[in-house]
């Protein structure tokens, strides 16, 4: 071993960088990622990841699944299966789907991925060409950016406010790209509960939304992660509810319902946009875990997620309470935040003056952590944002950790 390693010490490093494809030079490392490296390696009350509380996780049940699934289905759940996933889960999805949110569907508008990460990916590479224009929301969710970067879209940004994306600065948007003789290819939208910033996208903007695709020929893509996360308001129909062309891809997954750890998600969409996300799946991963299937659909059959869902909620909203009681109780003047009716995150503005980014580093001296806002912008052209979790520590930790935050944010400002 000795003597192998002289020998590559002794022709020098290779020009590792000189190997990658261009699109791989341009790949960034998730920032939250970065980030919670950091976090776990010191001693900082975190209000920074995404992460699901394990004490949601709905051990007892899948002991007793995991169970069943050795003894009656091993079969099919130690298997290679199909690209588009297991039937019998197809099935369930597609009845939760309409018994649930209203949404006209069967099996074979259905396709499992490995989480709704993967159907962001097959999505991209089935539907951007470089130069495509895509329509993203100004804060979004920073791995769909990360997605459809690798496909080399131009982006418009269009800002949120409490009801959600500003759908009439899309019009006003779209009208000018038809003068230019340019037209957007897709939307991307977390209508609810959005990630970062908390808030839920009206039913007259959806409606409205859904009017402009049908005007302006793009397709949307309905990421919900969190829908079923509600502590407090009224539920709004699935932008995929309301579509009747067939324009929508409705994003779903296990991660936040049952256990992020089995990787299960799946898109719902018109079969023959859902053929060639197949097709491109094919190449991939083949298909998504077998035995995590088999898992979800005992889950969903057995009538489990239903019950469970009141639990996740009964746990979470204390912590969402926590938090916004704490940011009332102790953040400066100039300060604002969002005040969710469900989901994981509250965005925090700041001052113009205070760079969140560069603040981190004495915010985690103080002993608590943030992730800064700048890295869900497409374009990174706001500095003066944050978005705060509170789904993982407890309520004494969250007071705690905006206080922190608090201090931090008061010796900023003063700077």
């Amino acid at each position: 071993m000795e003597e192998a390693l002289k020998k590559k010490f002794e022709k020098g490093p290779l020009n590792f960088e000189a190997y990658f494809s261009e699109k791989a030079l341009k790949m960034k490392a998730s920032e939250i990622r970065e980030l919670l490296k950091l976090v776990e390696a010191s001693d900082v009350i975190s209000l920074a990841g995404g992460l699901p509380n394990p004490k949601t996780f709905p051990i007892d049940i899948i002991d007793k699944i995991l169970d069943e699934v050795i003894r009656e289905h091993a079969d099919k759940a130690l298997q290679y299966g199909t690209t588009k996933g297991f039937t019998p889960l197809r099935l369930a999805i597609a009845e939760w789907l309409r018994k649930r949110y209203d949404i006209p569907i069967s099996k074979v508008d259905i396709m499992v991925t490995s989480g709704s990460q993967q159907a962001l990916d097959l999505i991209s590479r089935v539907f951007i060409n470089p130069g495509d224009i895509v329509v993203v929301e100004a804060p979004t969710y920073l791995a769909a950016l990360q997605a459809f970067s690798f496909y080399e879209p131009n982006y418009i940004q269009i800002p949120l406010d409490d009801e959600g994306m500003r759908t009439d600065l899309l019009e006003e948007k779209l009208r000018e790209l038809k003068a230019e003789g340019k037209k957007v290819k897709l939307v991307y939208t977390v209508p609810t509960f959005q990630n970062p910033a908390g808030v839920t996208m009206s039913e007259d903007r959806r409606k409205h939304l859904l009017e402009l695709a049908s005007e302006y020929d793009f397709i949307i893509v309905e990421d919900d992660p969190y829908g079923e996360l509600r502590y407090s308001g009224k539920p709004v129909p699935k932008i995929k509810a309301l579509d009747t062309e067939g324009r929508v891809f409705y994003l779903g997954t296990f991660s936040k319902i049952l256990a992020p750890g089995f990787r299960l998600g799946w898109i719902a969409g018109e079969p023959h946009f859902i053929r060639k996300l197949e097709i491109a799946k094919q190449s991939v991963d083949l298909c998504t875990n077998a035995f995590g299937q088999v898992v979800a659909w005992k889950y969903l059959e057995g009538g489990y997620l239903e019950d469970h869902i009141p639990k996740i909620i009964e746990f979470y909203k204390p912590r969402r309470d926590a938090m916004l009681e704490a940011l009332e109780e102790y953040m400066p003047e100039g300060v604002k935040w969002t005040k969710p009716d469900g989901g994981m995150f509250v965005w925090v503005t700041l001052p113009e003056k205070i760079d969140t980014k560069l603040m981190l580093e004495k915010a985690v001296k103080r002993g608590v952590a943030y992730v800064p806002g700048e890295a869900f912008y497409a374009y990174r052209d706001v500095k003066n944002t944050m978005r705060l979790n509170f789904t993982y520590v407890d309520e004494d930790k969250i007071r705690e950790g905006v206080k922190r935050l608090a201090e931090t944010i008061k010796e900023e400002l003063l700077s």
